[in-house]
């Protein structure tokens, strides 16, 4: 585990448990453990957006993590899952926000106004709109290969890390998210 001791990671794993096990106040206790990685993995996902983007990496993780706390249905498995659940719905906050952006850009619930009051906007991010909705595609035929790319993606963790984590060697993920990122690629020129 990433700059985590034995301790630490003993740690983690009982409060994962005892948040599987109905302990709220486990969960609570996880933010301060793992903010430094949820942090690392809100700024590498808010690098790929364009500059200027509003939502800040601190308010990308706290959303992220109160939208965590309230689905009562999630099984936190082990450190891992937690962080790829984590990273998960990080894109899916900045995929709603990208939409938002777009719907208000097309006129959602503004006053209309002529054209020569309307100055030059640039549009919503379409790397992000595309790429979440190949990698929805790509979920619906290859869920594996998917779920490798968003922990190496979104999550940004090691090879092995997603190996371990899948119960998978680590050439069959290599192999998976070089065929994933071929098989996005393409499913994003369309």
């Amino acid at each position: 585990m990433q700059g985590l001791g034995l301790d630490d990671a003993i740690d983690i794993h009982d409060r994962l448990a005892a948040a599987r096990g109905g302990n709220g106040e486990a969960l609570h206790a996880l933010l301060p453990v793992l903010y430094a990685e949820l942090k690392r993995i809100a700024r590498a996902q808010l690098a790929r957006e364009k500059p200027g983007h509003t939502l800040q990496p601190t308010a990308l993780v706290h959303e992220a993590y109160l939208r965590l706390l309230s689905s009562h249905s999630v099984d936190f498995a082990d450190r891992a899952y937690f962080l790829g659940l984590a990273a998960t719905m990080m894109r899916r906050i900045l995929v709603n926000h990208a939409r938002d952006k777009a719907a208000d850009k097309r006129g959602g619930g503004l006053v209309r106004t002529e054209l020569p009051e309307l100055g030059a906007t640039p549009g919503p991010d379409p790397d992000l709109l595309a790429l979440d909705g190949a990698l929805e595609r790509l979920a619906q035929q290859d869920p594996r290969k998917a779920r490798v790319v968003e922990l190496r993606y979104f999550a940004g963790m090691e090879f092995d890390e997603i190996a371990d984590h899948l119960s998978l060697s680590n050439a069959t993920v290599r192999r998976d998210f070089s065929l994933a990122k071929l098989w996005l690629a393409e499913a994003m020129r369309d």
